[in-house]
């Protein structure tokens, strides 16, 4: 075989592995493309079954709040390793010794708020951002405080990366709640004090809905209205936080 001809060979050689490397690749690419299509289609699926199972047969009947939590995504607001189970009926750890509550307390929260389009909210406990994105769909202003920075920092690069621009995060201790955006219409507190903070009340709006857990080994998830004549209690259900840090441990 001559020289030319040998070179041939190689070039068209060369073509035909190109060839098959960009077919595999697309091929690749194409599988990758359906699974993760696949993937979407299952959490979706898996997301339905839970405001049906776990919050509409639980007696959850405002439709703002199902509609919410039909549209935002749990799965994003759980460590990767837990994407598989972030639908499942139960609380789940978050890192930094936090949890992401139960999908029916996140709903049942939010509905004793009685959120307003037009409402200022105050969350105070972060945490991975999810009950922060459900308010964010419904309040016109979310205020949220999250006391460990890391937690609190990573939180709100997702929280942005997913344009919630109406929340906004702040890093410190929410005992003393958020002063300079007081009143609030609405506040819900997501990590137990053994009392309900003086100064939440105090920036709670005339005619505002205040949802806390309060406790220690035996909580209680309260709701607090206040009005003209006073602040009124009212305990819902037995429930389980973890415990307020910071100046509310004093």
């Amino acid at each position: 075989m001559s020289p030319t001809e040998l070179l041939k060979k190689k070039y068209r050689l060369s073509n035909l592995i190109n060839l098959l490397t960009a077919s595999a690749l697309l091929l690749v690419g194409f599988v990758s493309f359906a699974n993760s299509r696949e993937t979407e289609e299952s959490l979706q699926t898996a997301r339905s079954y839970m405001v049906v199972s776990q919050i509409q047969r639980r007696g959850i009947k405002d439709l703002n709040v199902i509609n919410t939590m039909l549209k935002v995504k749990r799965h994003l607001f759980v460590p990767q390793k837990m994407i598989p189970y972030a639908y499942h009926d139960g609380a789940m750890p978050i890192g930094y010794e936090q949890t992401i509550s139960q999908p029916y307390i996140v709903a049942l929260m939010t509905e004793l708020l009685q959120i307003k389009k037009d409402d200022t909210v105050l969350e105070i406990g972060t945490g991975s951002g999810y009950q922060a994105a459900i308010l964010g769909e419904l309040a016109k202003e979310v205020y949220s405080i999250e006391i460990i920075k890391a937690l609190g920092e990573k939180t709100q690069k997702l929280l942005k990366s997913l344009k919630y621009n109406n929340i906004h995060l702040r890093i410190g201790d929410g005992y003393q709640g958020w002063p300079e955006h007081a009143p609030f219409d609405k506040i819900i507190v997501t990590a137990a004090p053994d009392h309900v903070p003086k100064p939440l009340i105090e920036q709670l709006k005339t005619g505002g809905r205040l949802v806390i857990p309060v406790g220690k080994s035996h909580q209680k998830l309260l709701l607090i209205t206040k009005d003209k004549n006073g602040v009124k209690r009212e305990n819902i259900i037995a429930v389980r936080f973890v415990p307020m840090t910071g100046e509310a441990e004093k």
